[in-house]
């Protein structure tokens, strides 16, 4: 996982990085998480052009390719690791009013109640608006 930023609350948002990371996140929230981001996985390596024509170097960019035009999965973690909240943003975590942003809580509730403030500094950190009409899909 890499380290986004930090959020009120002694909390922390993470980059979901592999899709062994995504697998745990799933487990530990009960929801699919894992299956998006394989599928996201899938779709942007599908789209890679190898720059080189030597096998052996055929796939060196491949994975900085996929880490830019895959969404962001993020998971936002307490002091003591636990998972709290999952978010999917745009790719780079630019504003593409076209994508679906999505913030979860286990179980696909509603993470705004308790982790409102720390989507809001999610938020901020890409200058994007994560409000709950936007982004929780489950009203």
């Amino acid at each position: 996982m890499q380290y986004i930023c930090d959020a009120p609350g002694v909390k922390t948002w993470f980059r979901i990085e592999t899709e062994g990371e995504a697998v745990l996140e799933s487990d530990a929230m009960g929801h699919a998480v894992e299956k998006h981001f394989r599928h996201a996985w899938e779709a942007a390596a599908n789209s890679y052009q190898a720059t080189s024509s030597p096998f052996i170097e055929r796939n060196i960019g491949l994975k900085a390719h996929v880490q830019r035009m895959m969404p962001l999965f993020l998971t936002l973690r307490d002091d003591e690791g636990k998972t709290l909240v999952t978010a999917m943003l745009p790719p780079g975590g630019e504003d593409d009013p076209h994508f679906r942003i999505i913030v979860v809580g286990p179980e696909n509730r509603d993470p705004y109640p308790e982790h409102g403030d720390a989507i809001g500094a999610l938020g901020g950190h890409f200058g994007l608006v994560l409000n709950r009409d936007r982004c929780y899909p489950y009203r």
